[in-house]
């Protein structure tokens, strides 16, 4: 059954142009705290004298919550739609991730003000975003999808420059705040605008699309299915890896001899190369079979680690591996949400991507977690 208005992709982008450009920015609220969190990790841990791991542990703490209710929060968008989530959880993760600013130097206030985190980044998970995008795009999914998850690497590239220079111009307290309520201030309008999907209301007062509009498996038959057990494994390997390489690249950075401003723009490579990753991925994985472009695409990361185990110090060195992280990056939800939506539909589409999302946030979790642990006891 045909899901949109428009027989074609190109009628499809006709009849809903703006949706997906709003979703990226509402998933580039959803990493706030992922993406926008390392330039950070310097100047706190050299006035409270912590550790990276310690640092670190909050975020961890937020990603497992973020795994943890997967499940439970694509199950709610199926009920629901997308609208209602997003809009709240915005506007939740952005003061909650302002309020960082106000950490005392104790690890419990630390680790509270990361459970805020935790609760606040439910509502806006990748599930809420891509799940309303698909109900509206079928022949285009893998491009839309690209533009929907490229809010990712719009975060990546623009909030270590900024929050570089917030941290270096008013201090990591003020640099907080702004960078939290600024983002809302900009995105959240924007959201209200014109994000909806096909599960949400209409503007005047419209039903949502029920249930058996969409096509798909079962909860249990899916959950039976060898090729979801790969994707879950393929999810969990991937961000353990990849995630941690992009976590702690600002840092590294520093730890090779750039500065502040240097690291930061070199880290912001990441985001940049991303977008061409994500948007290529998806007007790829729309022609050719998407379990292929993605194996190819997670190749990349290796070169990238020779390249930063070399030794090369130069700046050349380090944008291509910036470059080539980014890459992967850009690939990664996308490969995996669109074999997601294919392979199992939309009837239960929330829930089924509920499972890989819980896995990329494991890796998530314990990869940074894992990289800092290293780092603390190698000093390298």
């Amino acid at each position: 059954m045909n899901l949109t208005v428009g027989d074609t992709a190109t009628g499809e982008w006709r009849h809903f142009p703006a949706l997906p450009f709003a979703a990226a920015l509402g998933y580039s609220v959803s990493v706030i705290h992922i993406y926008g969190i390392n330039p950070y990790l310097i100047p706190v841990t050299e006035q409270f004298g912590w550790t990276r791991a310690q640092f670190t542990g909050g975020y961890t703490v937020a990603i497992l919550a973020q795994a943890l209710f997967a499940i439970p929060v694509g199950m709610l968008v199926d009920r629901i739609g997308s609208r209602r989530l997003g809009l709240a959880g915005v506007a939740l993760l952005c003061l909650a991730f302002s309020l960082l600013g106000t950490a005392s130097g104790s690890l419990i206030n630390w680790y509270v003000l990361w459970g805020l985190i935790a609760v606040a980044a439910l509502p806006v998970q990748a599930t809420v975003w891509t799940g309303a995008v698909a109900t509206r795009f079928e022949k285009s999914r893998g491009l839309a999808f690209g533009v929907t998850l490229c809010g990712a690497s719009l975060a990546q590239f623009l909030f270590p420059p900024v929050a570089n220079a917030l941290i270096e111009s008013r201090g990591w307290r003020p640099a907080f705040m702004i960078h939290g309520i600024g983002w809302l201030l900009i995105v959240w309008p924007l959201i209200f605008l014109f994000f909806r999907g096909k599960r949400d209301p209409g503007r005047r007062g419209a039903k949502p699309a029920p249930a058996a509009t969409f096509a798909g498996m079962a909860i249990v038959e899916a959950l039976r299915s060898s090729v979801y057990l790969r994707l879950l494994l393929a999810s969990l390997c991937f961000t353990f890896t990849v995630v941690s390489l992009s976590y702690h690249f600002l840092p590294i950075m520093a730890g090779k001899g750039f500065s502040g401003s240097q690291a930061a723009w070199l880290t912001s490579i990441i985001g940049l190369a991303s977008i061409a990753g994500r948007i290529g991925t998806g007007w790829l994985i729309d022609r050719f079979r998407a379990s292929l472009v993605g194996a190819v695409s997670f190749t990349l990361p290796i070169v990238a680690v020779l390249i930063l185990m070399s030794g090369g110090d130069g700046a050349g060195a380090a944008a291509i591996a910036a470059v080539l992280l980014g890459l992967t990056l850009g690939a990664e939800v996308d490969v995996i949400v669109f074999l997601t939506s294919r392979y199992f539909g939309l009837r239960n589409f929330g829930a089924l991507y509920g499972g890989p999302l819980a896995a990329l946030s494991l890796g998530s979790a314990f990869g940074p977690l894992a990289a800092a642990s290293i780092f603390d006891a190698s000093k390298s």
